[in-house]
């Protein structure tokens, strides 16, 4: 109930205000980018760590 009306009222402010759609998407493509960053470093560091046929086909590059 509470994630349906925060959507409504995004909607709201996305249809009042369209300048925030745009630092939405903005602020997610840089969350995802950090995101996958950190994801690739930590599993190259596992994969240094432990030789295990399962991360190396995970993180093959």
């Amino acid at each position: 109930m509470i994630a349906g009306i925060i959507f409504i009222v995004a909607g709201i402010l996305i249809a009042a205000y369209p300048q925030l759609l745009s630092i939405i998407v903005a602020a997610f493509l840089i969350m995802m980018g950090i995101t996958l960053a950190t994801m690739s470093y930590h599993f190259k560091k596992v994969k240094k760590d432990f030789d295990n046929p399962f991360m190396d086909f995970f993180t093959r590059y």
